[in-house]
């Protein structure tokens, strides 16, 4: 017997929620809880980075939403695609669709009426706690749906008389005596699946083959021109320092301009900017590359409010403090100190909730380590170190919080 299947509606990879400036995990709801889930229930399940095709993928997704048993549809970071499918959906059929989001989702005025599973992201990961309770109330809700399908499309809620569409029967086709095969075509580059290029592509940029990163993203690119596919390919150029370090920079930035980072409000956008910007600038010493460093830190932390931007920003403002003259020393020295202490009470509230779930401790606690040691809290510092050793999975952790205290105690020992 067939499997049921169910088509899943969402974004994947990180996601910027515009409305709080968080970035969220798509994958991490996807494979921890909605995926698990539905193959719990017996169903075939699928989003659509995972459909095997050739040229666009409108034509399988269109197909998926129609045909699909079940549509699951997240709404997380209000994604413009992930609305208008769940629309598609709703004028294609009735019933047995599921909205879930994210809590921070801002309900547009044309889904109020639409019941919507909510849950909770810890930005980049999601509590094991969360998790599990969201996929008890996932699966009371598809073993309902499939039990009793009712009407949860508005569209046939108010529409009484409407029918759903469907299709016709496909023509029969006159045998030619030649064997069938899969139909080639001169645009089709890969038979991989999106989510497999783009697994290969994050497994060779974990292991520092960058070519072959980028080779993966660049195909994956071809199949959905995604910000997040860009992000990963300006990522594995940089780090690649081919032909030279300073020539990848460049590179890279050449490719991010794509997503006009000038103008931009994505704050992993913003992020890789800042970062190249400041390799270019400690490669060069050109201080135009330092400012406009500062500059993309400063939007991403005020646009997130987080502590990845907000200690890289202090750092900089410290960097160019020590190459200034007159009044700008002292400016940029009292505001590196005032960001550091606004990045201490993001960290302290990380740590009073659910710290213990998070994939990101040691990052946490690492930058508490260099916010406390350039504000001279002594005691604050001895006692946080202790926390992220004990934290620390890899050497390489250790060694780049230690290189960065360094690097920061040269600067305040010449600013003093």
């Amino acid at each position: 017997m067939k499997k049921k299947k169910c088509f899943v509606i969402m974004g994947y990879g990180l996601k910027t929620d515009y409305l709080t400036g968080r970035i969220l995990d798509l994958d991490k709801t996807y494979f921890n809880i909605i995926k698990p889930t539905v193959l719990s229930c017996g169903l075939e399940c699928v989003r659509a980075d995972e459909i095997r095709h050739s040229g666009i993928i409108d034509v399988p997704m269109f197909e998926n939403i129609l045909i699909a048993d079940i549509v699951i549809a997240d709404l997380s970071t209000s994604n413009p695609n992930a609305l208008y499918e769940l629309g598609v959906r709703h004028a294609l059929k009735p019933y047995t669709t599921i909205v879930m989001a994210e809590k921070g989702f801002g309900y547009p005025f044309d889904v109020n009426h639409t019941v919507i599973m909510g849950y909770e992201h810890l930005e980049k990961d999601i509590g094991v706690s969360e998790a599990s309770r969201v996929k008890r109330e996932l699966k009371k809700n598809i073993k309902a749906i499939l039990a009793v399908p009712k009407n949860d499309s508005p569209v046939y809620t108010y529409l009484h008389d409407l029918q759903p569409p469907y299709r016709d029967a496909p023509k029969s086709k006159k045998k030619t005596g030649k064997k069938s095969g899969p139909i080639k075509s001169a645009s089709t580059r890969t038979s991989l699946k999106l989510s497999e290029l783009i697994n290969k592509g994050i497994t060779a940029l974990d292991n520092d083959k960058f070519p072959n990163a980028i080779k993966y993203f660049r195909e994956a690119l071809r199949i959905d021109n995604n910000p997040y596919i860009v992000q990963k390919i300006v990522l594995a150029t940089y780090k690649s320092k081919k032909p030279s370090m300073e020539v990848s920079l460049k590179n890279a930035l050449k490719i991010l301009n794509k997503l006009s980072p000038e103008t931009s409000h994505d704050p992993e956008t913003l992020g890789l900017a800042g970062a190249i910007n400041k390799r270019l600038w400690e490669k060069t010493n050109r201080k135009t590359y330092l400012n406009k460093a500062i500059s993309f830190y400063e939007r991403g932390f005020y646009f997130k409010n987080d502590y990845y931007n907000g200690i890289n920003y202090a750092y900089l403002l410290n960097v160019r403090s020590v190459n200034s003259k007159g009044n700008d020393v002292i400016a940029d020295y009292i505001l590196a100190n005032r960001i550091r202490e606004k990045v201490v009470k993001i960290c302290d509230k990380l740590l009073k909730k659910n710290f213990d779930q998070r994939g990101d401790q040691y990052w946490v606690l690492a930058t508490l380590e260099e916010a406390y040691y350039a504000l001279g809290k002594v005691a604050e510092y001895k006692a946080i170190v202790k926390k992220a050793k004990r934290k620390s999975k890899v050497k390489w952790e250790r060694e780049t919080t230690v290189c960065q205290i360094n690097k920061l105690d040269k600067l305040l020992t010449r600013f003093s």
